[in-house]
Order: structure tokens, then C-alpha cells, then sequence
């Protein structure tokens, strides 16, 4: 029953620490993070990664981002795709450049360099949009264009590590033009399904004679989406995101969304939250501090910069610019699969693995107040653009 000990921890400290750093003025779910490393390996080793974290932490993130797709403005979306791809591309770039710096900086061979610089370019909204949700500004244009530089990213930096790995991995080699093309199926089916089977598949079973059928079918299809996305090498983040913007265009969007995020936040978010934390352990590290410091300013400094940039380039003012590419600076649990990946392909070095873990964490802990900062700056700016 240790598990059942670990939700009581987990349950109770993340609302203790949540309150706290709401009333420190910061967001909620930084504290929730912070916790993660104080029960877990790094301070006390109350908590350790086990097969229960893993599961309810994935379950988690997907309930997550399911509930943001379902609260996504999809005109909003369609409407800032060029700022969004403008938002993603540079995202990617200065971050892949200043990760390449960092590795050459610090004597590492080109191609660890490399997978330094891919890395760097990842990006997670997951604990974005817990923020953008706290302060309501997930429908406003900047959270739109945020959202939608996430999914775009997750794509590129799948196709640009598959292409790293075919050059330089020790596995097999990978075929460029099929992982495309599985890319553009997801989203083919995924919009395809969303315009004519979520709704006739919610409004038919909806009637069924059981218990909450509504919210059933509602998860069968985000995990549907999930495994489907998972099966052409896409984040399962993203399916949970389609299948919400699928259901938002259904009237029983609202139902769905109300019922949902009790059961999202009462269980299953918190131990994501906490999950990221355990990820911390301060031991083997002592020589490569100055690597973790360098490299972490890098890895926030040139998302925050590149984000903004290409936010400011399609129309955004200063202050809205800032706010978004403070939304990508997170890189969170698509970078710790990157980094596990680069670890099994021989990519990364083994001795660098828990400073890399260590500087994600920190991009993870740093992008909720700082987003905070600039929503709050953004809000207070005279000449807002709309």
C-alpha cells in the first residue's frame, strides 16, 4: 500500500504548497513544483520515481492539455498560426545555436553538441497553461499563439532529433519522408475524426442508460487520440490537445470541461506537478556547476529571446512579445524524453545526464513566475495590441 502513502503526501503538500506561493504572490504551481523536490531523492526522500508516479503523472499531463484544447479559442488559434510559426521557428533556432555554443564552450565533440543545441529547442506547455488558466488569459491572442508554437515545435524538434539520430544515433536508420508523412496523418485523421465522428459518437452514446456516459466517452476519445498520436511518434501531449479542441466545436463541451477538471486537479495533475521534481538529485554534480549555470541562462535566455522575436516580427507589441516567449521557456517532460533518448543512443554522455535533468528543472521552475511577470506587465501596458 506505499502508494496509497504517496497520494496522501503528494495530495496534501501540493494544495499546502500551492497556497503558499499564491500568497507569496507567485503561481500556484510553482510551489506544487518546489515540493516535488523537497519530498523526493534531492532533500528529504520521502517520494521516489516509482511505476504509480509514472502512471498517474502521465495520466496528468494528458488531462492537462486535454482541458486546455477544450477551453482553446480555435478562431483565435487559426488566426495567429503565422505568429505561431514564426513563434516556434525561432524558438528553435537561437535556443539549438546557444545549446551548440554551450557544448563547444565546454570542449564536448560536435555531435554532443549538436544534441545539446536539439535539446535546448524543446519545448512544454504543460505547466504553461496551468498559468495562462490561473491568470484567464488561455483564450487571449498571446496564450492562442503560445499553444499553437507548442504543437509546432513538438514537430519540428521530433523531425529534427529523428534526423540526428538516422546521421549520428546507433539504432537503425530512420526514413525522413515516412516520419513526415506520419506527421501529416496524425493531423489529417485527427481533424478529419474531430469534424465528423467526435460529435455524432458524443451525441449517440451520450444516451446510454450508465453512470456519467458523457465523461466516458469523452475520455475514451482523448486517449484515443493519445495512443493514435503515440503510434506516429507524435507527444502524446498532442493528441490530448486535438481531442480537447475536438470536443470544444461539440455542445457538450462545457458538460465535459466542468466535470473533468475535478478530477484532473483532485488526483491526477498533482502528481505530475510533483513528478517533475523527482527528477532532481544534486549527487555527481559538484564539478559541473558552472556547466548547469551556463547552459540554464542559455536555455531560458534564447528561448525567451527567440519566442519574442518572432511574436514581435508578426505584429505583437514588446510587452505581449515577452509574455509568449516567457511561455515557451519551459522545457519539462518533452525535454526529459529527449535527453533519456539521447542517453540510449549514445548522444549524450552519461556524466552530463543528471546536469541536463537539473537545467530543465530549472527552465520548469523558472517559466511560471516569469510568465507571471510578463502577463502582469503585459496587463498594465497602455497600448495593448489587439
Amino acid at each position: 500500500m506505499e502508494f496509497i502513502f504517496y497520494l496522501v503526501l503528494i495530495l496534501f503538500f501540493t494544495k499546502v504548497a500551492g497556497d503558499i506561493s499564491v500568497r507569496l504572490g507567485q503561481p500556484s504551481v510553482l510551489g506544487k513544483l518546489i515540493i516535488g523536490i523537497i519530498l523526493g531523492p534531492a532533500v528529504l526522500g520521502w517520494l521516489n520515481n516509482n511505476e504509480f508516479i509514472h502512471y498517474f503523472s502521465e495520466i496528468g499531463v494528458l488531462l492537462l492539455m486535454f482541458i486546455a484544447g477544450l477551453e482553446t479559442d480555435l478562431e483565435q488559434l487559426k488566426k495567429n498560426w503565422k505568429s505561431a510559426f514564426a513563434v516556434a521557428v525561432l524558438g528553435i533556432l537561437l535556443p539549438f545555436l546557444g545549446g551548440l555554443g554551450v557544448g563547444e564552450l565546454f570542449g564536448l565533440s560536435m555531435e554532443y553538441s549538436i544534441f545539446i543545441g536539439v535539446l535546448l529547442s524543446a519545448t512544454s506547455v504543460s505547466i504553461t497553461v496551468q498559468v495562462l488558466k490561473d491568470m484567464n488569459k488561455l483564450n487571449s491572442r498571446e496564450g492562442s499563439t503560445i499553444l499553437g508554437a507548442a504543437v509546432v515545435d513538438d514537430v519540428l524538434v521530433v523531425i529534427i532529433l529523428a534526423v540526428m539520430l538516422s546521421f549520428l544515433g546507433t539504432g537503425e536508420e530512420i526514413s525522413l519522408s515516412l516520419l513526415i508523412g506520419k506527421k501529416l496523418i496524425f493531423f489529417l485523421v485527427a481533424i478529419l475524426v474531430g469534424w465528423l465522428v467526435v460529435p455524432r459518437i458524443l451525441s449517440s452514446l451520450s444516451k446510454l442508460k450508465v453512470t456519467e456516459p458523457i465523461m466516458s466517452i469523452a475520455l475514451v476519445i482523448c486517449f484515443g487520440y493519445v495512443y493514435f498520436a503515440d503510434l506516429l511518434g507524435m507527444v502524446g501531449i498532442i493528441g490530448a490537445f486535438a481531442a480537447g479542441i475536438a470536443i470544444s466545436l461539440t455542445p457538450h463541451k462545457h458538460v465535459i470541461e466542468s466535470k473533468i477538471e475535478p478530477i484532473a486537479y483532485a488526483i491526477f495533475v498533482p502528481v505530475f506537478f510533483v513528478s517533475i521534481g523527482l527528477n532532481v538529485s544534486f549527487s555527481g554534480v559538484g564539478n559541473q556547476v558552472g556547466f548547469i549555470i551556463i547552459l540554464s541562462l542559455v536555455a531560458i535566455l534564447t528561448k525567451l529571446i527567440g519566442g519574442a522575436l518572432g511574436a514581435k516580427l508578426t505584429g505583437f507589441s514588446g510587452n505581449s512579445s515577452l509574455m509568449i516567449g516567457s511561455g515557451m521557456v519551459s522545457r519539462g517532460e518533452v525535454a526529459l524524453i529527449i535527453a533519456a533518448t539521447g542517453l540510449q543512443e549514445a548522444l549524450l554522455l552519461p556524466k552530463y545526464f543528471t546536469s541536463i535533468v537539473i537545467v530543465i528543472i530549472v527552465t520548469t521552475l523558472v517559466a511560471p513566475p516569469l510568465l507571471k511577470y510578463f502577463i502582469q506587465l503585459e496587463s498594465k501596458s497602455p497600448s495593448k495590441n489587439i
